[in-house]
């Protein structure tokens, strides 16, 4: 059974252009993008979210997108609670129909969790430690598995 723990509480990415950006440093990578002011009227359009993932073992950012992922096309579509969210994804991640576009960075470990975030045109998945996110050098949210 895939279960789906949603992280995105009270802020979330710019739903038609979030511009999303990746970057290493050392074993951490960085996901950056627009902040959603409509719905959370405290970010400016010109806000940048930047989650950081600690310990990363490896990620990818797909080209599934919501129309693809309304098509059935994603291997969460139909079991995923909503499109556009960040989530903890843990059980059954369906790895045999996970697409093969996966960057390595280091090795995995089983303290590592899965997150996975529906972005417009774009779908980011990533094995890391824990995260946290920053929106123009300020804390808002962080997590552990």
């Amino acid at each position: 059974m895939t279960t789906f723990r949603q992280l995105n509480q009270g802020w979330n990415a710019e739903p038609n252009a979030p511009e999303p950006r990746l970057s290493v440093l050392n074993a951490d990578l960085l996901l950056s993008f627009l902040m959603n002011p409509y719905l959370y009227p405290e970010f400016d359009e010109e806000d940048i979210g930047t989650l950081r993932f600690y310990g990363c073992s490896r990620y990818r950012l797909g080209s599934t997108n919501d129309e693809g992922w309304y098509r059935g096309q994603c291997r969460f579509s139909k079991i995923a609670p909503a499109w556009g969210e960040f989530y903890q994804v843990s059980g059954d991640l369906r790895l045999n129909k996970c697409p093969k576009e996966w960057i390595q960075l280091g090795p995995a470990t089983n303290a590592h969790c899965h997150f996975l975030f529906y972005f417009h045109d774009e779908t980011f998945e990533c094995d890391a430690l824990e995260w946290e996110l920053e929106v123009s050098g300020r804390l808002v949210a962080s997590g552990r598995g």
